[in-house]
């Protein structure tokens, strides 16, 4: 389980002060709602809402004898409430509160990720438009493939950050509904109107038909939508990590002062924020997969869902939130190497502009396939180490007779492959 500490709004969400407040909150409204329609006497709803109140501690004492949490929720608040809590619960069934508070904490949960996404995608747009035109080497299977800019990979984290946030914008309007229907869904001691006044209030949706409980498909997508964004930042972690790596370099963590990578090598400075974000992925994704366990219950309900909930609903959204402030702040902080990228750029010594030169022999009038293996001949001589893949292609006559020298040479041209980067940044940030 994640450390509550770790985001103290977040953290502070999931206490069970704030758990039992916001059933107290469903209580009071469902008593005023039944007021409003004759159900309880007028005075005795006042009274609910003006004195109601509860220790976590005394439910905590009262809980240790009858063993059901909601009973001694509603035994604590009645001492503060005095003869009045009668009307208390009146015609409700437990998890007419227990689901209608959930829907209440995870929308609140919901909308404090939604703002960490906004922050996050601020970081990256910032550092995409500072790097914009920082040419490096595109890979494909890890092996160097043509010229992109950073710009570009960030502009890339951006684009599929917005659709997270879409993601999970929709799933909190799914997840955000109560129910206030009784044992099996029915209204039979409790008429819509009830539900209808507590979920205004709360700012939820009332599930337009229920068990016993809000169907779990609803609580499935918003974790399978965290799901997806924990995903995200691991995509972003790993290429930070790959980035990072001795042999490549081209950009690393911020290594603070006074920070150490290795109880036993002076020398390591390591991507360790990356890499627990890649571990706290897996417990978010593992998360969703009991959420969608919590779908199929039996009938018009059992609890088999409730045990699950109690730990993924702080925890998925705990780790979620400290999980997009830490890539924030790596992003924010990120350490990049221009330099080093051309360096490892021109590695291969030419070989990524192997492309434009069979393009440009194709149009010569050679064929694709003809030309495709005078190409690659020139390539492997050049990973072998013989010379440069320019300087082999001019010795070569089967590609002189069709290109001057001053034309192969255009070929070898950087902006050949960042002339569209003006057009992917409207398309992306626009």
């Amino acid at each position: 389980m994640i450390p509550r500490y770790t985001r103290e709004k977040m953290g502070r969400l999931w206490t069970d002060e704030t758990k039992y407040r916001t059933w107290l909150k469903v209580e009071v409204l469902a008593s005023e709602a039944m007021a409003k329609i004759g159900r309880v006497p007028a005075s005795a709803a006042k009274n609910i809402a003006e004195k109601a109140d509860f220790t976590v501690a005394r439910i905590g004492e009262i809980e240790a004898e009858t063993r059901h949490d909601v009973i001694a929720f509603l035994t604590a608040v009645a001492e503060h409430v005095g003869p009045d809590a009668r009307y208390m619960h009146l015609g409700m069934t437990s998890s007419d509160v227990l689901d209608t508070a959930f829907a209440v904490l995870l929308k609140e949960a919901g909308g404090i990720l939604i703002e960490d996404i906004d922050l996050l995608m601020e970081a990256v747009k910032a550092r995409a438009m500072e790097h914009k035109h920082t040419v490096m080497i595109g890979r494909s299977h890890g092996i160097h493939a043509e010229p992109i800019t950073f710009g570009i990979k960030l502009a890339v984290w951006y684009d599929e950050l917005k659709r997270n946030r879409a993601r999970v914008a929709e799933a909190v309007k799914s997840v955000a509904a109560g129910k206030i229907s009784g044992a099996v869904g029915t209204f039979a001691n409790t008429p819509p109107e009830v539900e209808a006044y507590v979920c205004e209030k709360l700012g939820l949706t009332a599930a337009p038909a229920s068990t016993q409980i809000v169907q779990r498909d609803r609580h499935a997508g918003f974790f399978c939508a965290l799901a997806i964004l924990a995903s995200t930042i691991e995509k972003m972690a790993v290429e930070l990590r790959h980035l990072q790596r001795t042999e490549v370099l081209e950009a690393e963590e911020h290594f603070a002062k006074g920070q150490k990578g290795s109880s036993a090598m002076p020398h390591k400075r390591n991507p360790i924020g990356s890499e627990n974000l890649s571990g706290l992925a897996r417990l978010v994704r593992a998360n969703a997969m009991a959420s969608l366990e919590n779908v199929p219950l039996w009938h018009e309900r059992d609890i088999s869902h409730s045990s699950v909930e109690r730990v993924i609903g702080p925890d998925s959204t705990i780790a979620m939130d400290y999980m997009l402030g830490r890539m924030t702040g790596l992003i924010k902080n990120l350490v990049v190497y221009p330099e080093r990228m051309m360096k490892n750029l021109n590695l291969t010594g030419g070989l990524i502009f192997s492309q434009q030169v069979l393009i440009a022999l194709a149009a010569g009038g050679i064929s694709r396939e003809d030309a495709y293996r005078i190409v690659q001949e020139n390539a492997m001589r050049t990973w072998a180490g013989e010379g440069t893949f320019q300087d082999l292609l001019l010795a070569d006559s089967r590609v002189t007779e069709r290109m001057r020298p001053e034309d192969l040479e255009k070929v070898f041209d950087l902006g050949y492959h960042t002339k569209h980067v003006d057009t992917i940044f409207r398309r992306v940030f626009d």
